[in-house]
């Protein structure tokens, strides 16, 4: 597995795991379908749904891992939320939440995650 992949992974295991343990339950992690991919669905178990696009990057040379989830991804992830949502039919109408989890793995330091609830 390329070294690249390998953070992502780690990266969305620590975020599934932080959501865990802010009392949200996974549906699923990472949904694809022909438009792209969603990395985590959740639910707060009651009536919201939670899209959740985590980022994780080894500095900032390039930006925070938050600020790489531009207007286009954006755009993206929503089309994909309406895809997930119409696929799944989940019972009544859910409330429909966007977030970003950014994480930072610097070498030889240990991770840094932000969380954005309802960042767009």
């Amino acid at each position: 597995m390329a070294a690249k992949d390998e953070l992502g992974r780690r990266g969305e295991q620590l975020a599934a795991d932080f959501l865990t343990d802010q009392g949200l339950v996974i549906l699923a992690r990472n949904w694809r379908c022909a438009e792209g991919e969603l990395d985590i669905v959740a639910t707060d178990g009651i009536d919201t749904v939670v899209f959740c696009e985590v980022k994780t990057r080894r500095g900032t040379g390039f930006g925070t891992p938050v600020e790489a989830v531009t207007q286009a991804k954006r755009r993206r992830l929503r089309r994909l939320a309406y895809l997930w949502i119409t696929s799944m039919r989940p019972a009544g109408w859910p409330i429909l939440r966007f977030d970003v989890i950014g994480i930072l793995m610097p070498d030889g330091g240990g991770p840094q995650l932000r969380h954005v609830a309802g960042a767009f």
